[in-house]
């Protein structure tokens, strides 16, 4: 545990990160799967809902600040030797992670769902670090380029083996054969023959990483922040119309981490980031920030410890009067439905949760503890 260097951080970009991991508290826990409001769930297949801007939000700033961390490790080769173990050992480190909460608290390893949050955080992170170190700015955008357009080409035009001719569905995509294939048993286990964090749809999920990077640089150069804001705010409208263009072709599609998916949420994240520099670092209105940095800091500490708490919950069971059995997630929902309807006892609960942790994380935060992996 260490306190981070304030020096060396971009403020907003904490502010971002904190509104990120709150969101997807937020829609992690709802109070019941069966009252939520449309906005909090992800899309049924093809399209975009708020819910869905979470994850490649989250790895965009993963891209921004493998810039910001690992600049000065650019120049030298001895360097680069010693930052490339610490790369490894930071996704190692996420993986296992998210191996433990995958199966907390019983650890079944013939059906462990391998993929997940972490691991692709993982996975990204040390190939977005890798190309950051190895290849030149000007050529990053070649990377993106050849990455979206590779993958569009493989779910588009590559036969699916057993199935036959190429296609986006669910269970039947190449992705969804990768996965079956390679990882049998271990996938998520509400869908059985595909994962929404799978093998292949990973590689685009790096050209999300590679667009915060390039973002990164940006905010690093010596351009006036004005101007770093402006063009920002353009190139992020620039990558939505791309999107949206592309998205009659190829749709745009969380769960297959589309191309024209990756674009898309670039451009948001880009707007998004951008609304908050301008208003933090440049026009200095910091007094509503508190909450988001406090999260901010704390982020993947917060994410972790949260979720096992949120299975505990399920776990934890009461025995009521007629002898029937109830959770301790259940019993705090049903004190919720006694002043709201269920839609709203389910938000309020999301809402109750993310307060609690926000309280958790400030005595932490109050005394410059912040967890790193």
């Amino acid at each position: 545990m260490e306190a981070p260097k304030k020096s060396k951080r971009l403020l907003s970009l904490d502010i971002f990160r904190g509104i990120t991991i709150m969101g997807m508290i937020l829609v992690n826990n709802p109070g019941s799967w069966s009252h939520i409001y449309s906005p909090l769930e992800h899309s049924k297949w093809n399209g975009c809902t708020p819910t869905d801007l979470i994850f490649p939000f989250f790895l965009f700033i993963v891209g921004v600040t493998t810039t910001f961390s690992l600049t000065k490790y650019r120049s030298s080769d001895d360097k680069n030797k010693q930052v490339l173990f610490r790369i490894f050992r930071r996704s190692a480190g996420l993986f296992l992670i998210g191996l433990f909460m995958a199966g907390f608290p019983h650890y079944d390893f013939s059906t462990i769902r391998i993929p997940g949050v972490l691991a692709r955080i993982a996975v990204v992170y040390f190939i977005t670090a890798f190309i950051f170190l190895n290849v030149r700015r000007e050529n990053i955008v070649y990377v993106i380029a050849g990455v979206l357009l590779g993958y569009w080409g493989l779910m588009t035009l590559v036969p699916v083996p057993g199935v036959g001719a190429p296609n986006l569905e669910p269970s039947t995509n190449l992705g969804a054969w990768l996965d079956r294939t390679i990882l049998g048993n271990h996938l998520w286990h509400a869908t059985k023959t595909w994962d929404p964090e799978g093998i292949l749809s990973t590689l685009p999920a790096i050209g999300t990483a590679l667009l915060g990077v390039l973002t990164g640089y940006w905010l690093r150069s010596n351009n006036d922040k004005t101007v770093k804001t402006v063009w920002m705010f353009f190139y992020g409208s620039v990558l939505m119309a791309l999107g949206y263009i592309w998205d009659l072709v190829f749709p745009i599609n969380k769960s297959l981490w589309t191309s024209s998916y990756v674009v898309y949420t670039g451009g948001m994240a880009l707007q998004f980031l951008a609304f908050c520099y301008w208003l933090v670092d440049v026009k200095k209105k910091t007094w509503w920030i508190k909450p988001f940095h406090i999260y901010g800091t704390n982020a993947i500490a917060v994410f972790v410890l949260s979720g096992l708490m949120a299975r505990l919950m399920y776990l934890i069971k009461f025995t009521r009067a007629d002898g029937s059995e109830i959770s301790l997630k259940g019993y705090i929902y049903n004190l919720f439905l006694s002043v709201a309807s269920p839609i709203n006892a389910s938000l309020l609960f999301a809402v109750s949760y993310i307060l609690l942790w926000l309280f958790l994380m400030w005595l932490l935060y109050r005394k410059n503890i912040f967890i790193k992996v």
